[in-house]
């Protein structure tokens, strides 16, 4: 199945393997509260057991250094595609206050991204992720 959105994340390549799952989960959860359409339904398994709805196409993960990730960013402004975004201040902090005011304290040009993340049309997405390369 071809969706007309893409969903990108941009994960700093030499974060702690811990970093980058916890990175991928606060990003992937950024773009499903910022798009409620893109969830599935409810999950359950063959004992009728129920599970939570799952974001329902699939997310391409990308690694990237400094220059890239702030690149994909300035990309992704210059099309009206609101990223979601994680910087390493956000590792130091311990709730969503804290998170808010650790990236309100710092000019976008000197964020210190450790990932973004975006969903867009197909097309828009892969001008923004042009020329990364998937995540090892």
């Amino acid at each position: 199945m071809q969706f007309d959105t893409k969903i990108a994340l941009v994960i700093r390549t030499d974060l702690e393997p811990w970093q980058k799952l916890n990175v991928a989960a606060f990003l992937a959860s950024g773009i499903a509260a910022a798009f409620p359409d893109c969830i599935g339904a409810p999950y359950e398994d063959g004992s009728a057991t129920r599970y939570h709805a799952l974001i329902g196409q699939p997310t391409l993960i990308y690694g990237a250094d400094r220059p890239a990730r702030s690149r994909a960013r300035e990309r992704a402004l210059a099309r009206n595609v609101t990223p979601a975004l994680y910087t390493e201040d956000m590792f130091a902090t311990t709730h969503d206050e804290a998170n808010r005011a650790a990236v309100k304290a710092v000019a976008r040009a000197d964020l210190n991204l450790v990932g973004l993340a975006v969903r867009a049309e197909r097309k828009v997405v892969d001008k923004i992720c042009d020329g990364l390369k998937f995540h090892a």
